[in-house]
């Protein structure tokens, strides 16, 4: 079973300083509209090639466009060992719709 989380819970989690990595695995288009803040980049195609540089200490949030990607991601890395992943549900759509703050992409 995936894990996933709340848009809300999210927030909490951020303002509470909480130590986790967030991942947004959606395509070089896509973030180019906006990211959520503090959110790293890798698009969900190269996943693979980074499965041993994930922090094992600390849990990794990922999130797409709608939470469909993200949670097929999710399910990916567990059925190859990293299990301390968390699918935010709804994705950027979901996050969006709340009113969090979208930050500008850098690269």
């Amino acid at each position: 079973m995936i894990r996933e989380i709340e848009s809300s819970d999210l927030v909490a989690l951020m303002q509470a300083g909480s130590d986790f990595h967030l991942l947004d695995i959606r395509s070089d288009a896509e973030v180019m509209q906006g990211v959520l803040p503090g959110a790293e980049h890798l698009p969900m195609h190269l996943l693979p090639l980074k499965i041993r540089d994930y922090p094992a200490d600390r849990d990794i949030v990922l999130y797409c466009r709608s939470g469909a990607r993200s949670y097929h991601a999710c399910s990916y890395l567990v059925q190859h060992g990293v299990s301390n992943v968390i699918n935010l549900k709804g994705g950027i759509i979901a996050w969006a719709r709340h009113g969090f703050e979208i930050a500008r992409f850098e690269r």
